[in-house]
């Protein structure tokens, strides 16, 4: 997929926030659409499924953590990437934003070139078949990951798409510890700063989500899939 070919979805209830967004990704090719509301973001969502959203996190109305919410329920938005703006550099925001679904954040002000680093590390993932295709059998789920599907006793559970692929990465290979900074490199990639927590926000919604206490903290080092 090329970037003429990449649906961006900007939200932000700043006029001059998504025109200085606009200009700079049209300028890189991509394919944008704009929304001053969570409301209008929904819907252009519902009708043209963009591949990411740059949502700002601070709006009137539905806020960018109840509008995240409800476009990781809507059909064909689970795989979807999104990326929060943020004007705060709280760990609770960012938590909260990744709590949602978010796949990264970007704090204002906005510098071009990071932005577009950013998107653009984001976006080789969404573009490449992952590393490791068919199917990986737990003794309690079925991870599918040409199709990015978990099931638990015949019935789908519904993972964010950085949550599915640490929950892929850790069963690929059972009992092996994945230290931080492996996650880190493997799944956000070397330029790409994320907050401390983040790792453990996504496990733990793993946890909660699967239903498992397999996956270990290894205290000081990082995480594991315990199948023995």
């Amino acid at each position: 997929m090329e970037n003429k070919d990449t649906i961006i979805l900007l939200v932000d209830d700043e006029a001059d926030i998504l025109e200085f967004l606009g200009y700079n990704l049209e300028k890189e090719g991509f394919r944008i659409l704009k929304a001053r509301n969570g409301q209008k973001a929904l819907e252009q969502a519902s009708e043209h499924k963009p591949h990411l959203v740059i949502l700002d996190i601070m709006m009137p109305g539905l806020d960018g953590i109840e509008t995240c919410n409800q476009l990781r329920k809507m059909p064909g938005m689970q795989d979807s990437l999104i990326i929060f703006l943020t004007a705060r550099g709280e760990d609770y925001s960012q938590i909260a934003g990744f709590e949602a679904g978010a796949d990264d954040y970007i704090t204002k002000p906005i510098k071009p070139k990071v932005l577009i680093s950013r998107i653009q590390a984001l976006l080789r993932r969404f573009r490449h078949v992952p590393e490791i295709s068919g199917m990986i059998v737990t003794k309690e789920f079925t991870v599918d990951q040409e199709k990015y599907r978990v099931m638990k006793n015949d019935e789908e559970i519904i993972l964010a798409r950085k949550e599915f692929e640490i929950l892929q990465l850790l069963v690929s290979k059972p009992n092996k510890v994945f230290t931080r900074e492996d996650i880190f490199t493997r799944l956000w990639g070397e330029n790409v700063i994320v907050g401390d927590r983040t790792i453990d926000v996504h496990i733990r919604r793993i946890r909660e989500k699967v239903g498992t206490d397999r996956i270990k903290t290894i205290k000081g080092v990082g995480y594991k899939y315990d199948e023995e």
